[in-house]
Formats: structure tokens, C-alpha cells, sequence
């Protein structure tokens, strides 16, 4: 029992040094850029030497990788939920629209990376990525279609409304502060009731 529970508090530092190590390198991903960013930079911020962080991670690329992916994955799962249980599409594009921006405005680090280093990936990453991105558009379009189809929003296009909403959101990542003068609850208010605007719908 002894052996066991000495095995499970080392897997258990190991998992926490992994997570320290991969936030250090979202950090500097985000500041210095991928190619700006060595792995010697990442072992500094955690206090290790370079030889050592590659008993956590396998490469600089498989860092980017995992935090690319995750982002993505992070977004679909926010929006599965945000919309699983509207009633109307207007009541789940207010509400995906609502993750979203609470999302970017919480992860900017992750928004920087993920939408300016898709070419600094290995190309079967970089497929995995944009076969994602892909299929978040498409949600958005598909919710949208729908909305149109029901005739609660005006005859948009799916594609350029979701276009429009995606970058409004993402743009929240480039500037918004805690501290600032707005707080998140009604920044992210705001935009979904502009998301409703941009495609026509009306109480």
C-alpha cells in the first residue's frame, strides 16, 4: 500500500509539472511567438533545464499541438452546451454567442495562439486543426440556417453571418481586462443581443 501511494503522489507531481510546463509555453507562445520561443525559454519560466522538460513533453511542436486542439475542443464543448437545451434558435444563438465571448475574453492567450500559429503546426496537426475549425463554423451556420428556415431571422447567409459572429467574438481576446470599465457579464450581454441584431430577428 506503501509503494502505492508513493507511486500515485509521484504520477499525480508529474501531471502538475506537465500542466506548469504547458502553461508556461502558452504564455510564451502568446508573447514571443512559436518560432520566438525556444525550449530553453520554456524551461526557464519553470525552473528546469531544458534536457529535463522532455520527461513531460515530447517536443516544442507537441506542446503547440496540445493547446491548439484543446482550445478547439474547449469551443465545441462550450457551445454544445450553451445550446443544448434553447428552445428556439434564437434562444441558442443568444446563448452560443454568450460562451463565445466569454470564452475569448477568458483565454486569450489560447485565442492568440490558436489563430495566429495554424502554420506553425506539422500538417497532419494542422489538418486535425482546421478540420475543426471547420466543424465549429458549421454549427454556427447550421443554427443560423435554421433560424432563417423558421423565419425568426431574416434570409442571411449561414456563412457570412457565422463569419461575422465568430470574429466579433474573437475580437474580445485582443482587448478586453478584467479590470476594465465593462464587466464580462454585460459585455457578453451585449454581444449576443447584437449577434440577434446582425441577423434580423425580432421579438
Amino acid at each position: 500500500m506503501e509503494g502505492d501511494s508513493s507511486s500515485n503522489s509521484r504520477t499525480r507531481e508529474i501531471g502538475v509539472r506537465k500542466g506548469e510546463i504547458r502553461d508556461a509555453a502558452l504564455t510564451l507562445f502568446s508573447d514571443r511567438g512559436y518560432y520566438g520561443t525556444g525550449m530553453e525559454h520554456i524551461a526557464s519560466a519553470v525552473g528546469l533545464a531544458p534536457s529535463s522538460l522532455y520527461n513531460h513533453w515530447k517536443s516544442k511542436q507537441d506542446l503547440l499541438q496540445d493547446i491548439m486542439e484543446a482550445t478547439l475542443q474547449e469551443l465545441l464543448a462550450a457551445f454544445d452546451v450553451a445550446t443544448r437545451d434553447a428552445q428556439t434558435p434564437a434562444d441558442a444563438l443568444r446563448a452560443a454567442m454568450d460562451a463565445h465571448v466569454r470564452y475569448h475574453a477568458t483565454h486569450n492567450r489560447d485565442a492568440r495562439v490558436g489563430n495566429r500559429e495554424i502554420s506553425s503546426l506539422a500538417s497532419d496537426a494542422r489538418e486535425r486543426v482546421r478540420a475543426t475549425r471547420r466543424e465549429y463554423a458549421a454549427s454556427w451556420r447550421q443554427l443560423i440556417a435554421q433560424g432563417v428556415s423558421d423565419g425568426q431571422f431574416d434570409d442571411v447567409s449561414p456563412e457570412l453571418a457565422a463569419n461575422a459572429l465568430l470574429e466579433m467574438g474573437i475580437g474580445v481576446s485582443q482587448w478586453f481586462k478584467s479590470t476594465g470599465s465593462l464587466p464580462l457579464d454585460r459585455i457578453a450581454s451585449e454581444y449576443a443581443e447584437m449577434a440577434l441584431r446582425l441577423v434580423g430577428y425580432r421579438t
